[in-house]
């Protein structure tokens, strides 16, 4: 697989994967954070990857002579280790993990593009909020 037939996401995926190929075990948390920092992604904090997404980067990793199994806990959560050779995740863990995105939160491309998008100006509020201690008197205070 060529990195130009990669969308954002799975580019980004790959970017991180690189970023991280120094160590030898690491989770889909870190992959995500990775992703958040470099494209300045403020929301979405416990957002995880789609498994589809990464096993796309991962192939891409192997035309590098990178290589990473991704094994799946019992939680449902990605580990990724270090290996000799490009391993595929097992079928029933697979399945498991795709049934549980549907109730995850996904980084998805259009988070990318939202954030490259976003308008860095702070917008003024239109109304100003004060508080007031109701034991003052009333009579002194400004609207």
């Amino acid at each position: 697989m060529n990195e130009s037939d990669l969308n954002l996401i799975q580019k980004e995926i790959l970017k991180a994967l690189e970023a991280l190929s120094g160590k030898a075990l690491f989770t889909e948390a870190i992959v995500a954070k990775k992703i958040r920092e470099t494209c300045k992604i403020t929301g979405n904090k416990k957002a995880g990857i789609a498994i589809l997404d990464i096993e796309k980067a991962i192939a891409c990793l192997a035309e590098k002579n990178i290589f990473y199994s991704v094994h799946v806990n019992s939680a449902n959560d990605l580990l990724f280790k270090k290996s000799e050779n490009m391993q595929q995740i097992d079928s029933d863990a697979r399945k498991r993990r795709v049934t549980s995105e549907k109730s995850m939160s996904i980084l998805s491309s259009s988070d990318i593009k939202t954030s490259s998008n976003k308008n860095t100006k702070k917008l003024k509020k239109r109304t100003e909020r004060t508080s007031i201690n109701i034991n003052d008197d009333f009579e002194n205070v400004d609207y």
